[in-house]
């Protein structure tokens, strides 16, 4: 099996959470996931993410998926 190749993309997330003054808990409660699995998410380890999951996150944290999800250099 190939090594794995390390991605690019950038989640956001502790960004737009300090901005409108909400925890990982409170948005866990909010979209209705696991605080484990946002925590993957925002420490940029995860490998997908659904666009249900997406979609929530979004019309929670009021922003677009390219506020939330970037790609770095």
């Amino acid at each position: 099996m190939p090594p794995e190749i390390p991605h690019r993309i950038h989640c956001r997330l502790d960004e737009l959470l300090e901005q409108r003054g909400l925890s990982l808990t409170e948005l866990a409660d909010e979209v209705g996931i696991t605080v484990v699995n946002l925590s993957v998410l925002k420490n940029d380890r995860a490998k997908a993410i659904r666009f249900s999951t997406l979609t929530a996150l979004c019309e929670v944290l009021d922003c677009e998926p390219g506020d939330l999800i970037t790609l770095t250099p």
